[in-house]
C-alpha cells in the first residue's frame, strides 16, 4: 500500500508539473528564424506555407465581448483585462505579426453579422516597447491564424493602416494612413493617434481617425472585402517579439452592430 502511495505522489507531482509547463513559458522557448524582428542585421520574412498553430480560446464574457483568444497561440500566451468602472481593457501579448499569411495575436471578440461600427482609444503603458507592436481593431471570418479579415492598426512607433487578407491564408494587403512618425511633419505624423476605428457598410471596410480628441473622421477610401456572417469583431494587440510579452490599453471602446456609428 505504501508503494502505492508514494506511486501516486509522484503521478501527481508529474501532472502538476505538466499543467504548471503550459500555462509558464519555458526559459529554452526557441523561437523559429522567420519569427525574428526585422533589425538591421535581420530581416523578417513570412512564416513556412503550411505552418499553423491552432487558438487558445476562452469563451467567458469580458466587457463587451464574449470571449478572447490567443490567435496563432504566440510562443507565451497572452492574458487581458476588463476594468469595469474606467472602461479600459488591458492586453498583454506576445506574437511576432499580424501579416504575412498568418497571425499570432490576443483578441477580444464577439460574433456578429451584418453592419459594424468599432472605435477604441489607444495606449501603450511602456513607451520603449517595439515600433512595429500593434494595437488592432479586426473584423475576422474565423479564429484560424490565416483567416479573411480586415483591421485596423496603431503601430507603437505612430504608423496606421487600414490591412486586409483577401482570402484564408493569403498575404495581408494594406493602405496606410500615415508614415511613421519620424518620416514627416504633416498632420498624422505628430505622434500616436489617440483613437482609431474601423466600420464596416455591406463590404466596404473604412478607417476613422482622432489625433488628438478631435471628432472622429474617415481616411482614405473603404477597401471591399466579401466577410459572412456570423463573423468575429474585435480589439487586440501583438507585441510583435515572438516569445515576449507587451501591453496595451484600449478604453470608450463603442461596438455597434450597426455602420455610420463611429465616434
Amino acid at each position: 500500500m505504501k508503494k502505492l502511495s508514494n506511486l501516486l505522489l509522484v503521478i501527481a507531482f508529474f501532472a502538476a508539473s505538466s499543467v504548471v509547463s503550459a500555462q509558464t513559458p519555458a526559459s529554452n522557448v526557441v523561437v523559429p528564424d522567420w519569427a525574428l524582428p526585422g533589425s538591421a542585421t535581420h530581416k523578417q520574412v513570412p512564416p513556412p506555407a503550411d505552418f499553423h498553430r491552432p487558438d487558445r480560446t476562452e469563451n467567458v464574457p469580458i466587457g463587451l465581448f464574449r470571449g478572447q483568444s490567443d490567435v496563432g497561440s504566440a510562443l507565451v500566451p497572452g492574458s487581458s483585462s476588463h476594468n469595469a468602472a474606467t472602461g479600459e481593457y488591458t492586453i498583454i501579448s506576445a506574437g511576432y505579426n499580424i501579416w504575412y499569411q498568418r497571425d499570432e495575436f490576443r483578441y477580444l471578440w464577439k460574433k456578429m453579422s451584418g453592419d459594424v461600427s468599432l472605435a477604441a482609444d489607444v495606449s501603450f503603458p511602456d513607451a520603449a516597447g517595439y515600433d512595429d507592436r500593434k494595437a488592432v481593431l479586426v473584423i475576422r471570418q474565423s479564429l484560424d491564424d490565416d483567416s479573411k479579415e480586415a483591421v485596423v492598426a496603431l503601430h507603437g512607433g505612430g504608423l496606421m493602416h487600414l490591412a486586409w487578407r483577401p482570402e484564408k491564408g493569403q498575404m495581408m494587403a494594406e493602405m496606410r494612413v500615415n508614415h511613421r512618425k519620424d518620416h514627416s511633419t504633416d498632420s498624422l505624423n505628430t505622434g500616436l493617434a489617440k483613437r482609431i476605428g474601423i466600420e464596416k457598410r455591406g463590404d466596404a471596410f473604412a478607417v476613422f481617425i482622432s489625433m488628438h480628441g478631435e471628432p472622429m473622421h474617415q481616411i482614405g477610401d473603404p477597401v471591399q472585402l466579401h466577410i459572412d456572417g456570423p463573423f468575429y469583431v474585435g480589439i487586440g494587440f501583438c507585441s510583435h517579439l515572438p516569445a515576449k510579452t507587451d501591453t496595451a490599453v484600449l478604453s470608450r471602446v463603442v461596438l455597434k452592430n450597426a455602420a455610420g456609428q463611429v465616434r
